[in-house]
């Protein structure tokens, strides 16, 4: 029976998954656009205010250098960021496949079309328009190149964030569908491969967590779901903080994956919640009506705060993880930059690569942290919405 029962929540699992993963998705890839800049690594990057400051050097002859200033806050930001292409080394990116939706007609086309062999952003006409991308953010021009705000473009491309959240939900299948099947033919055995890591992490989310939060009758119905919010986000968390193609992208850290997640969240409380949870919000029983008056909105405000708080919670502590890990590296070069010689990155290297291997460590623990206390949170909002006044006592007795 222990068998058949980890079958079922594992096949429960994966549809909560995938409908997880597309609810994200979408948005996701809108939203991000917005203000994120093409990702390149950190080392291109460097390079490349090197040169420059070497080419000014050389222009100005005799006359006074012109160094060009490091810019530590705008590389980091670009690097934490969403993008259309995926940065592999030097110039070379792996273009991604551009989907518009306009009101002339679908586009498909590479984004490597959209940049220049120095991965510069340059025009590109298309079927219907002419497009730039600006700050990864794809604008229709007119014929003299200013901005055609009358056309009606929805970018559905799949950046790099977008390729992230399909590869999580590949692996999660491939790690989970395999623990079904081999539950399948073994039955009651003691487990093997992956489910023996798996496995206690399972039943940790079921047992620590959704039994005691939502209680003994309702907490069977809610923990797929719970389950499929604690692997998704930690499997998320771990792929962004291996800094090598494929990974490396900052998927939780993008505010538009938490807000999702939390949504969803919300959505499933306001739906599963009970006629007790409601009066409690609405008019909590013997509270004097003049209490009431300032009470309730805070009851009900209270509601929306919770989704809020868990979708900050994710994402400022991912967010805080990246940037700690580019500020340290991004030392070697400001100190370097700075002396105006290689002496001070060589000098500043072995600490900043201490700390910076340190943090990453410490990033491990964080990305299993954030996803229990995301998927603890979620089951403790469920469970104030399904508790019953009178059953603790009931079984007390």
């Amino acid at each position: 029976m222990k068998g058949l029962l980890h079958t079922a929540i594992l096949r429960k699992v994966l549809l909560n998954a995938v409908f997880a993963v597309l609810s994200a998705l979408v948005p996701g890839v809108l939203a991000a656009q917005e203000h994120q800049t093409s990702q390149d690594t950190v080392a291109h990057d460097v390079a490349v205010h090197a040169e420059a400051g070497h080419e000014h050097a050389a222009e100005g002859g005799g006359a006074e250098a012109h160094v060009e200033e490091f810019k530590a806050g705008e590389l980091i930001m670009e690097h934490i960021g969403d993008a259309h292409s995926w940065h592999l080394w030097g110039h070379t990116s792996l273009s991604l496949p551009v989907i518009l939706w306009t009101d002339k007609g679908m586009e498909f086309f590479s984004s490597g079309k959209l940049m220049d062999e120095h991965h510069h952003a340059k025009p590109y006409t298309g079927a219907h328009y002419t497009y730039l991308l600006q700050h990864e953010k794809i604008k229709v021009l007119n014929a003299d190149s200013s901005v055609n705000v009358d056309a009606k473009v929805t970018d559905f491309s799949l950046t790099k964030n977008a390729i992230t959240l399909l590869m999580a939900v590949a692996l999660l299948l491939w790690a989970f569908i395999g623990m079904a099947r081999g539950y399948a033919k073994r039955g009651i055995s003691a487990p093997k491969g992956l489910a023996k890591f798996l496995e206690p992490v399972i039943l940790f989310v079921r047992d620590d967590i959704a039994k005691n939060s939502i209680g003994q009758k309702h907490y069977m119905r809610f923990t797929p779901y719970l389950l499929t919010l604690f692997f998704f986000i930690w499997a998320l968390n771990l792929i962004g903080l291996i800094p090598i193609f494929p990974f490396g992208a900052n998927v939780t850290g993008n505010i538009v994956t938490p807000l999702v997640l939390a949504t969803i969240t919300f959505l499933i409380v306001a739906l599963v919640a009970n006629k007790h949870f409601w009066l409690h919000i609405i008019a909590m029983p013997g509270i004097p009506w003049p209490v009431l008056i300032i009470l309730t909105p805070i009851e009900i405000m209270g509601i929306f705060i919770r989704p809020f708080t868990l979708l900050i919670r994710l994402f400022a502590n991912i967010m805080a993880g990246h940037i700690v890990l580019l500020v340290f590296f991004c030392l070697i070069f400001i100190f370097g930059k700075n002396g105006e010689s290689l002496i001070g990155g060589y000098a500043t290297s072995p600490f900043a690569m201490a700390f910076t291997i340190f943090i990453n460590c410490l990033e491990l623990l964080v990305a299993a942290l954030q996803a229990y206390v995301f998927t603890l949170l979620t089951a403790i909002y469920i469970g104030t919405a399904v508790h019953e006044p009178h059953h603790a006592h009931a079984e007390h007795h």
